[in-house]
């Protein structure tokens, strides 16, 4: 059979010109060369594909593959054009508060051309409502440009790596550094990192939801295929689809740009991201707080206008009450507290994907958790071995060949039959990495062992070559393998769960050759993986038979085996994980344990890490669950408090995690493989391994631990919390103060005095210069230690609720009733009547500076009052946040400098403040922090009361 030319030639870089052609540009930093042509690899034999694109079997040599990469390019896919940077700036503006102050500075700057004489006031305000506009512009755009630069370097810190055939041996590589001709080794649960044809396929399936939105999993083989679509050959695998079983060898073709998945990543990656809940109620809020400030200006209009009051200067007047209502800082403030929860989560190890993450994970109050790596260390170690009926003893810990075990000739055969079928590789160390495994952890633990008992695996392979693989699945929980020895007879390695081994046994290994099974030796074996799994360990049996040809039916080789033994395997719990349990449950939220692992491992782990404590918890097999319909799962759901799911497959995972959300809890599932991915996407957080997941399983999550350690879970859970706090501390903060600028002008209003107490500029001033940075500061509020010592939050709870509501309207009415009394107390105290007042009578400017600086100092106040909740501020520290003490000390030396210095003294109309005057704004400042003081004690009596009747 003819093939393509090798790669370089005429006809091939025609033909993948004409490749490139069908693909829509995409911007990258050089044009690479076009990789080889694709068009006739499907119908190739497998041996052929190699010379079509100029590979071997034993893969490139590390020369060749840096030479292909400077041709080709990297293996990557470059970002969405994020379009031009005015285009996006121009972006900001169309943000509703900032046309609605567009418009009224438009309408100012009008007002003060129609006027005569024309007052330079009016042109201030004009000017000073455009550049809050372009301040808030500037600030959204830098924090979208800074959002996009930490999603991009937060996700780099999960690197994606595949295994490659380099230089004839196998190498884990950066996904990015593959090139055409590259031998990749796949296996159930990788993402295929390139588009490859098949060379070598053992039960492989493919899930190829990326390219063609269908979710089952399909079939694929090495086999040749007729000449067709390249995308519907059953020989090909393409990038950013999924290996859900078996596993295979396969040549790269394309890469990057040229891969199937290139041509429609430009469209995935440019679709605008949906906002989060929690962006969606500041937006239904922004628009509520609008429309109650152009109502609230138009109802002052209409009062004032009728009185006689000049045209210009009542449209000031009411300009003042919309201006004083609008939240100017509040877009930026919530973004940045939003982005500083993603990086503190970062920094503990936990990376968030999503915003809606961190908002859901404060309500989160299910945790079904896996076991292996999450609770435990995930370095399996064989520390028991059972054979010829004794137990044999393995000393040593993790990855590293340290050890012996005892008796090692008992168990020769054992660990031989289970090292050759397995499929892992032991990396020795090499810098700061000690030993390794690549692939499975039990697989690798296994290998360990074998090379402690003095088995030189390498030689093994080389005497007995495996000829055939039967990969494990769920279902048959079990893997095999066929091998030729040297005198040319196949063996059968099988090795999997004990039960459903010694169901497919006939005979046991004693002596050195086999005996009959009977039920006496049946029990024994049992009790014997009993015992183990009891204490404990994960118990493998491992079986062997002779079979005929190369590739013998799998009902032949699973069948009439003969048992060699049991290994248990132990996976210590992480140190920390304790102590996460226990916060855990002080939060209120669940945890249960869903593992396919033996029901007496699973409690035995369970019991060491805190999730059980009692003598009698609920132990669930797959097998049980199958039997219940939806009420009786739902029964076992509530009435459970310590449940263990065990033997389950993720089938159970999902219904369990329905079954939970049915009820009405906000669920949280941890997983590694690629079976469990659709449980990941199901819950409302899906908690991927960064260390030891699959890429499968890392896709499918909203969260992925970086050190797999579940106590990262519990810091993420209590930072969620806490992010929801800092978010409410701010808002009650801003909108309090606006209650206090909105209060004197409605008061001047109705008691008929003819100036607004606070000028738009100066509410302008106080929303951006003195609030925004206390804002932020509050955003980035340090966790409270009580934080994990409630309740979750209703899965409902709005931010604006009742409890919050009522404290922006106790905080912002005694700031209210503090300006409004300095303002009335200067102005009566002058004796001037209200119709002689004007802009320039010293009185009044002493007045609005009075009101201006009033809410400047109670704002600070008011930030060291919003910091907890029930807590006193005094026993939180009022340093343990210095930042936001620099920032209301900024806000203050600002309010100083426009009393004090005269050009700004000019712009504001202020006039300089006696030592009095601070005297008394301090005074009503320390009143209002004493107020809020007083409300958090009488709550904490009440707390500790209804805690008191509970007992």
């Amino acid at each position: 059979m003819s093939s393509d030319p090798a790669p370089g030639t005429p006809a091939v870089r025609e033909r993948s010109s004409a490749v490139a052609a069908r693909s829509p540009a995409i911007r990258q930093p050089h044009e690479p060369h076009p990789a080889p042509s694709v068009a006739s690899l499907p119908r190739l034999p497998a041996t052929d594909v190699f010379a079509a694109l100029d590979s071997t079997v034993r893969g490139l040599t590390s020369a060749e593959a840096t030479a292909r990469r400077a041709r080709y390019g990297a293996n990557e896919l470059p970002g969405a054009a994020h379009g031009q940077v005015g285009r996006r700036l121009l972006a900001q503006f169309t943000d509703l508060f900032a046309v609605m102050l567009l418009v009224a500075s438009a309408i100012t700057f009008l007002a003060y051309l129609l006027g005569r004489p024309r007052d330079p006031a009016t042109l201030q305000l004009a000017v000073a409502i455009l550049g809050v506009v372009l301040l808030n512009a500037g600030i959204g755009f830098a924090q979208e440009y800074s959002a996009e630069r930490t999603a991009e370097s937060l996700q780099a810190m999960v690197p994606h790596t595949c295994r490659v055939l380099r230089d004839g041996e196998p190498r884990e590589l950066p996904a990015g550094e593959l090139v055409p001709g590259d031998v990749v080794l796949l296996e159930a649960g990788d993402a295929v990192p390139a588009d490859c044809r098949l060379v070598r396929a053992q039960e492989v399936a493919v899930n190829n939801a990326a390219l063609t939105g269908e979710s089952d999993a399909v079939a694929r083989a090495a086999d040749p295929v007729p000449a067709g679509a390249v995308l519907e050959a059953r020989n090909c695998v393409f990038m950013g689809t999924d290996v859900v079983a078996g596993t295979a060898e396969a040549v790269v073709f394309a890469t990057g740009t040229a891969t199937e998945f290139g041509r429609i990543f430009r469209l995935t990656a440019a679709a605008p991201r949906q906002q989060t809940p929690l962006q969606r109620q500041v937006a239904a809020m922004a628009r509520r707080v609008a429309g109650v400030a152009l109502a609230a200006g138009a109802v002052v209009f209409a009062v004032r206008v009728p009185g006689g009051q000049p045209f210009v200067d009542t449209f000031v007047f009411a300009l003042g009450v919309m201006v004083a209502l609008v939240p100017e800082g509040l877009p930026a403030t919530l973004s940045v507290s939003l982005a500083i929860g993603v990086r503190r989560m970062a920094r503990r190890h936990a990376l968030v994907k999503q915003l809606l993450a961190v908002e859901a994970l404060g309500s989160t109050s299910v945790v079904c958790t896996d076991k292996t790596g999450t609770l435990t260390q995930a370095e399996m170690t064989v520390v028991r071995l059972w054979a010829d009926g004794v137990p044999h003893a393995v000393t040593g810990v993790g990855y590293g060949p340290d050890g012996e075990v005892a008796e090692p000739g008992s168990v020769r055969e054992l660990l031989r039959a289970a090292a050759l079928c397995a499929n892992a590789r032991l990396v020795p160390p090499t810098g700061r990495d000690g030993w390794r495994v690549l692939g499975d952890t039990t697989e690798g633990a296994l290998m360990v062992a074998a090379r402690k008992s003095g088995l030189d695996q390498a030689a093994e392979e080389t005497r007995t070559p495996r000829v055939a693989e039967y990969p494990f699945d769920s279902e048959r929980k079990l893997m095999s393998t066929v091998h030729r020895d040297e005198d040319g007879t196949f063996f059968a390695y099988v090795k999997g769960a004990p039960l459903e081994l010694l169901a497919r046994c006939t005979a046991v290994d004693r002596d050195g050759g086999p005996v009959a099974l009977t039920d006496a030796a049946r029990a024994e074996v049992a009790a014997a993986a009993d015992g183990m799994a009891g204490q404990g360990l994960r118990v493998l049996a491992v079986a062997r038979r002779r079979v005929s040809g190369t590739r013998p039916p799998i009902g032949d080789v699973e069948s009439e085996l003969t048992l060699l033994g049991l290994a248990g395997m132990y996976d210590p719990p992480r140190p920390e994980v304790r102590d996460a349990v226990d916060a855990c449950r002080r939060a209120g939220i669940r945890i249960v344990m869903v593992t396919g692992d033996h029901p007496l491992t699973a409690e035995a782990v369970a019991r060491r890490v805190g999730i059980v404590r009692g003598p009698d918890p609920t132990v669930v097999t797959g097998a049980q669950l199958d039997a219940l319909d939806d009420a009786g799962l739902d029964g076992l759901l509530a009435g459970s408090t310590e449940l263990l799911l065990c033997r389950v497959s993720p089938e159970h995972k999902m219904r369990v995690v329905t079954a939970f959300q049915r009820r009405g809890e906000v669920v949280a599932v941890t997983g590694d493989g690629a079976n469990d991915a659709p449980a990941l996407k199901h819950a409302d957080i899906g908690v991927a391994m960064g260390a030891s997941g699959t890429d499968v399983a890392r896709e499918a999550a909203v969260m992925v631990l970086l050190d797999d350690s579940f106590a990262s879970i519990t810091t993420a859970v209590g930072l969620g919390r806490s992010v929801y706090r800092n978010i409410r501390k701010f808002l009650i903060y801003l909108f309090s103060h606006n209650i206090a600028e909105l209060v004197p002008i409605l008061a001047a209003t109705f008691v008929g005095f003819p100036l607004v107490p606070i000028t738009a500029v100066q509410v302008l001033a106080i929303d951006l210069g003195s609030d925004v940075l206390p804002a932020l500061a509050l955003g980035a509020e340090p966790t409270e230690p009580d934080v994990m010592d409630s309740p979750p939050r209703p899965r409902r709870e709005r931010l604006f609720s009742a409890s919050v509501m009522g404290r922006i309207l106790f905080l912002g009415g005694i700031q209210a009733l503090g300006v409004c009394a300095v303002f009335f107390w200067h102005i009566h105290a002058s004796g001037i009547p209200y119709a002689d007042f004007t802009r320039n009578t010293p009185v009044y400017r002493e007045a609005i500076t009075m009101v201006q600086a009033g809410i400047v100092v109670s704002q600070f106040f008011n930030a060291l009052a919003v910091r907890t909740d029930r807590q006193s501020v005094f026993r939180a520290g009022l340093l343990t946040n210095p930042w936001l003490l620099a920032a209301g000390g900024f806000g203050i030396a600002l309010m100083a400098a426009i009393s004090y210095a005269p050009p700004l003294r000019a712009v504001f109309r202020t006039a300089p403040l006696t030592a009095a005057d601070w005297a008394v704004l301090t005074a009503f400042g320390v009143l209002l922090l004493a107020a809020e003081e007083c409300r958090k004690w009488v709550l904490r009596l009440r707390g500790a009361a209804t805690k008191g009747g509970t007992r």
